[in-house]
């Protein structure tokens, strides 16, 4: 199960919204064997993140966790994707992108 958080500090509207978590999914399909049927999203606007000191650019922090593990070619594929993405949708002008892999992810009692 892939998880995708994305904190920004700007205001994201109900379409905007929508479109993210939309892209979100067809986007971590990039990732071999993960798709949107099993993607979980968490979007935060409105959050107090400052960069040089400064909170007045657009700026989001994207985490992006997967069980298992992808390639450095994939991870590249996917931050290019995820930084379009979030340009469009959030008007992010500073975007930072922090990849975990879990070996253990737990689901419904069970672990995979």
């Amino acid at each position: 199960m892939p998880f995708i958080s994305v904190k920004t500090n700007r205001k994201i509207n109900e379409e905007k919204r929508l479109e993210l978590k939309s892209e979100l999914g067809k986007a971590i399909s990039i990732i071999p064997g993960k798709s949107e049927n099993w993607l979980m999203v968490d979007i935060e606007d409105g959050r107090n993140l400052y960069f040089r000191g400064s909170g007045s650019e657009a700026i989001v922090f994207a985490e992006v966790k997967i069980f298992g593990g992808a390639s450095r070619q994939v991870y590249d594929k996917l931050t290019e994707r995820l930084t379009d993405i979030l340009r469009e949708t959030a008007g992010a002008e500073e975007i930072y992108i922090k990849y975990e892999e879990a070996e253990t992810w737990g689901y419904n009692g069970g672990n995979f």
